[in-house]
């Protein structure tokens, strides 16, 4: 059973989003002209491919994402192939909730150099009652201690933010998070604040229109993260599978990337939602073997429900355009690539 692909009408959009939606009826030089209309990746003479991709691509997709609706910022590597679609994936977006990744991996990297262990028990920070602004950071209060391996699950699976916290406070803080991910050499990436404080605090700025430094990261940077631990580049294999595993068990963001993605795909994903903000990435494991590492952050739009739409119309487009790609290389053995292993 086929999931629903209704797609809402997407300002711009909803034409070549609504052709790459149904692969099945078209032939793929159709859907390759599709795709290169939708993100500008058509060749132009006199001007070489390698120019249309690096400046074009961006900013046809800039065009259509209206700046009076909100920044849109998008980041995908085929992990088979290396080859990159960037959209603004150099602009710093509010992280929300897909920081937790980072989190974790901060955490079991101290498990794997046996400072914890996955059975180590923390008490969830539950947040309690305070005005915006009222305090550098946002008070808190110890509740039930649970392992650290329920903590991780129910922080990616089911966003938690006392879970977040626990292990936030375990790791150090939010430097040590930043320590992490600078020593990966992924940047640029700030964490600023607690989640309970960045939570009683949103509001203070429109994402849609302004850029706030703290607590965020470009796409490019989450694409990155995700790339780095499929590969196993940063963590363990136990630690990474830790964390791929929780993430293609996620129950939040149904609407978003794995909305119009076939069923025969795997969805492994970590949402976040602020103010005015919506944001998916996670890996999309293709039929064929190849694996898409997908960053995708929404502002503005109107709605919640709006911007979730852009969400998973976008990534099936990708979904698509990577598998026409695919389509025109045939003799290449994607299930063997050199990236097509792991969670």
């Amino acid at each position: 059973m086929a999931r629903p692909r209704f797609f809402a009408a997407l300002t711009g959009l909803a034409a070549s989003f609504a052709a790459l939606a149904s692969p099945a009826s078209a032939r793929p030089d159709e859907l390759q002209a599709t795709f290169d209309s939708t993100f500008g990746t058509e060749v132009r003479q006199p001007q070489s491919f390698e120019a249309i991709y690096a400046s074009s691509f961006e900013q046809r997709i800039a065009d259509l994402a209206n700046p009076a609706m909100g920044r849109i910022g998008v980041a995908a590597i085929d992990l088979a192939t290396g080859e990159e679609v960037m959209v603004l994936g150099d602009q710093l977006f509010p992280m929300a909730s897909t920081s937790k990744i980072a989190v974790a991996a901060a955490f079991l990297e101290l498990v794997e150099q046996g400072r914890y262990s996955l059975t180590s028990e923390f008490p969830l920070m539950l947040p309690v009652a305070s005005a915006k602004f009222s305090s550098a950071r946002a008070p808190v209060r110890p509740g039930q201690y649970m392992p650290a391996i329920d903590l991780i699950e129910i922080m990616i699976t089911r966003s938690s933010n006392p879970a977040t916290d626990a292990l936030l406070a375990a790791v150090g803080g939010p430097s040590a998070v930043n320590d992490w991910m600078q020593r990966k050499g992924i940047a640029p990436f700030s964490i600023n604040r607690d989640i309970a404080t960045l939570v009683r605090d949103d509001g203070e700025y429109n994402p849609a229109t302004h850029i706030d430094t703290r607590d965020a990261a470009t796409p490019r940077a989450m694409v990155r993260l995700l790339a780095g631990l499929y590969r196993g580049e940063y963590l363990s294999d136990q630690s990474r599978q830790v964390i791929l595993s929780a993430m293609s068990r996620t129950v939040t963001g149904k609407r978003r990337i794995p909305a119009h993605i076939p069923l025969e795909a795997r969805v492994s994903h970590k949402t976040g939602s602020l103010n005015n903000t919506s944001s998916d990435i996670g890996l999309i494991e293709c039929p064929d073997g190849r694996v898409i590492a997908v960053a995708i952050y929404v502002t503005g739009q109107g709605t919640k429900l709006a911007r979730e739409e852009r969400i998973a119309a976008i990534a099936r487009a990708l979904y698509d355009g990577f598998a026409v790609r695919a389509q025109q290389n045939p003799t290449r053995n994607w299930a063997s690539a050199p990236y097509a292993t792991g969670g």
